[in-house]
């Protein structure tokens, strides 16, 4: 199946284009608008096609309560020992603060974008005129907020950690029947950090043609491995965290990406799919003048006219402009038919 191209703001994203780089702010402005605007411009430089934050308050998230399953108690989690609402309270980037931060993207060529997590945020979004939508994985089963979003007609973007080939069946048929024409899946691992081996990207064009939409990577790996291999199977969109340095701390800063890695993450991810080309065999239009550079049969002795060619005086070597090397055993055996002088490429009208 071929998908067509999409429009996601200025830049159309498909097959036939560049991969769309999605730098993911969250919580890594660590309450500071400054601090949030520099994210931005450091992004810009670093060459990303989008910068994205999320739109949520603590009390659009959950509740404030700091017991039970409202209480981060996994030994595991980076955010061990805080309360949901809490967390949330930190990481949120607050409302006043999104009208600033995409006019500095605008103002600098790239994308400002958000994740909506309820329907307020969504007639928030609305009204500062977001080109497209991203959905996190954690909402990607949440009907209700899918038919806002596509009811808005715009792209979207939906990550797909921990949902089944039925939840993400449900996922689609929502979209498409609440009025999205625009769909992008996002092959995601809903783990902070997440493991290369717990990653299988392989699902990328599994997911691409099971569903006939475009299919790319939100990345929660450490570094641009994954990345890029990920591009090679086919996806269109990448979107990793990123930070201004890791050391600065935050709650999301330990899986991020600081300016050069994302400089890099943009580079290589547009050689990978550069690369791809297409199915291609013999020499290509570069390559011509390297075949000189083959190896082909030459006279290796001064010979007379009626010499023998033996292994002594004939040999495969470089260059490449005598016969092919294959026919070196017909000529073995073979009279010369003229003088031939030393470093002569072998032809036919010598025999």
């Amino acid at each position: 199946m071929t998908q067509q191209a999409i429009q996601l703001g200025h830049l159309q994203v498909g097959p036939g284009h560049r991969p769309f780089v999605i730098a993911e702010m969250s919580g890594n402005h660590n309450q500071s608008l400054e601090r949030a605007l520099e994210i931005v411009e450091a992004a810009a430089k670093a060459g990303a096609h989008a910068l994205k934050i999320q739109t949520y308050t603590p009390d659009t998230m959950t509740l404030d309560l700091a017991e039970g399953e409202f209480f981060i108690e996994d030994p595991n989690s980076l955010w061990k020992g805080r309360s949901l609402y809490e967390l949330y309270g930190e990481a949120y980037t607050p409302w006043e603060w999104h009208k600033p931060i995409f006019d500095r993207c605008r103002e600098l060529g790239m994308i400002g974008i958000s994740t909506p997590f309820d329907h307020t945020s969504v007639d928030f979004l609305e009204s500062l005129d977001v080109p497209f939508y991203k959905i996190a994985s954690f909402e990607n089963t949440d009907h209700a907020l899918l038919r806002k979003v596509a009811a808005t007609g715009k792209p979207m973007i939906i990550s797909t950690g921990m949902a089944s080939v039925a939840d993400l069946d449900k996922t689609v048929r929502v979209c498409r029947e609440a009025g999205c024409q625009d769909l992008i899946l996002l092959k995601c691992t809903s783990t902070y950090p997440a493991t290369a081996e717990n990653t299988n990207i392989l699902t990328i064009p599994h997911m691409r043609d099971l569903f006939d939409v475009q299919v790319g990577l939100s990345d929660h790996t450490m570094g641009v491995g994954v990345a890029v291999a990920s591009v090679a199977l086919g996806a269109t969109v990448v979107e990793k965290h990123f930070t201004l340095r890791r050391a600065d701390g935050g709650v999301d800063s330990a899986f991020s990406l600081e300016p050069e890695e994302l400089a890099s993450l943009v580079v290589e991810t547009e050689r990978a799919w550069q690369a791809l080309g297409q199915v291609s065999y013999g020499a290509t239009e570069k390559e011509k003048a390297s075949m000189r550079f083959r190896r082909s049969l030459y006279i290796t002795a001064d010979l007379q006219a009626g010499d023998i060619l033996t292994a002594e005086n004939l040999r495969a070597i470089r260059p490449g402009f005598g016969l092919a090397p294959e026919h070196y055993d017909l000529f073995l055996g073979k009279k010369v038919n003229q003088d031939v002088k030393r470093g002569t490429p072998l032809s036919w009208d010598l025999i």
